[in-house]
């Protein structure tokens, strides 16, 4: 029998933040997946292993998948980060991938998941409490009431939306193009607020649009609510 490929969120950098299957299922599973060179050294491992810290004794599994704009090496990758993840399920074994906040929410996990189902083995997917939740939380302000709608919309990708729904938006990863995300924002007319690095020991939390900084961090995740 083949192995079963998890896909685990560690939540956004606290790890009191864990659920306790993400830590029973990475407790559970022989090898250890993460992106990157070294599993050791990349975020959602040094989150997990603060709850896990048996991690230390399993056998770790790097998967190189480099950000790069080219959508066919991009592609490339993720084919070879499959391969590398079938050949360990193809000895019985199970892996656990680990990726920061959900799994579900704009993952590395997904391209994975998609070529590995495709080749006909198993997955499953196990939650974790999403960055912006963690961030709401931080900031001690609600991310919805009543019927307010909840828009959530990867920064990099959307510098030119006019934020014009109702409801609130949740700006992800936007600390790569801060400058022309606060733009956006000044024009929305809304009441932002920002946490960097949520849940980490370098976090730092900005009430207010001026505050921001241009320089922000690549984990800066902005809650922008109608005035």
């Amino acid at each position: 029998m083949t192995g079963i490929l998890y896909g685990v969120g560690v939540g956004p950098g606290d790890p009191e933040l864990m659920t306790l299957k993400a830590v029973r299922v990475i407790r559970e599973t022989g090898v250890i997946a993460a992106p990157g060179e070294d599993v050791r050294e990349t975020m959602a491992y040094r989150i997990a292993v603060q709850a896990v810290p048996e991690m230390e004794g399993k056998e770790l599994l790097p998967i190189r998948m480099p950000m790069v704009m080219n959508q066919e090496e991009q592609r490339e990758n993720h084919r070879r980060g499959a391969r590398q993840i079938e050949s360990v399920l193809d000895s019985g074994r199970d892996v656990a991938f680990i990726t920061l906040g959900d799994s579900t929410i704009y993952s590395t996990f997904s391209y994975l998941q998609e070529i590995v189902e495709a080749d006909g083995y198993e997955t499953r997917l196990v939650s974790g409490i999403p960055s912006f939740c963690a961030a709401a939380a931080e900031l001690n302000v609600p991310l919805t009431t009543w019927q307010e709608q909840l828009h959530v919309i990867p920064a990099r990708q959307s510098l030119h939306a006019k934020l014009d729904q109702p409801g609130t938006y949740v700006l992800m990863k936007s600390g790569s193009r801060m400058a022309e995300t606060k733009k956006m924002l000044a024009d929305s007319g809304r009441r932002v607020r920002m946490v960097e690095n949520c849940g980490m020991p370098d976090e730092r939390i900005y009430q207010n649009l001026e505050e921001i900084p241009d320089d922000a961090g690549y984990f800066s995740l902005i809650v922008a609510k109608e005035p």
